[in-house]
């Protein structure tokens, strides 16, 4: 039970993907699910904390990254003594390849939740080829 618990830990995140961040800030890797249809690709991010405000999402050539800023939030007049839940910011980069339609890539975020859905080119989309009769 114990194990179980541990994987369900935010992991933080190894190094910086694109160098030094320039807020002395934790940064997690968020878990992510990765779901292919027939006509996109859509990438589901859990990132507690988040929300459209706080959410930047950049595409520079062929790598997508997802940046989300978290605020430790104390209440006035409150202190806080112990703080098990590790706040930080998240962060998760991906190499798109040829077969996503970079014009029409969509984002939405619902109660920390990320949802990127990304077109399928239209080149790389599965066809059904009609077969007729030869003469």
């Amino acid at each position: 039970m114990a194990d179980a618990a541990k994987e369900t830990l935010k992991k933080e995140a190894a190094s910086q993907e694109k160098g030094e961040l320039t807020r002395q800030r934790r940064v997690f890797t968020p878990d992510v699910d990765i779901i292919e249809r027939k006509e996109d690709i859509v990438v589901i991010a859990d990132m507690p904390g988040v929300d459209e405000k706080s959410t930047d999402i950049t595409l520079d050539k062929n790598v997508l990254t997802i940046y989300g800023r978290v605020e430790a939030v104390v209440p006035d007049k409150h202190t806080l003594y112990i703080s098990e839940y590790g706040i930080g910011d998240y962060q998760r980069v991906f190499t798109l390849t040829d077969e996503v339609d970079r014009e029409k890539i969509q984002a939405t975020v619902n109660n920390g939740v990320l949802r990127i859905v990304l077109p399928k080119a239209e080149a790389v989309r599965t066809r059904k080829i009609a077969v007729t009769a030869g003469s």
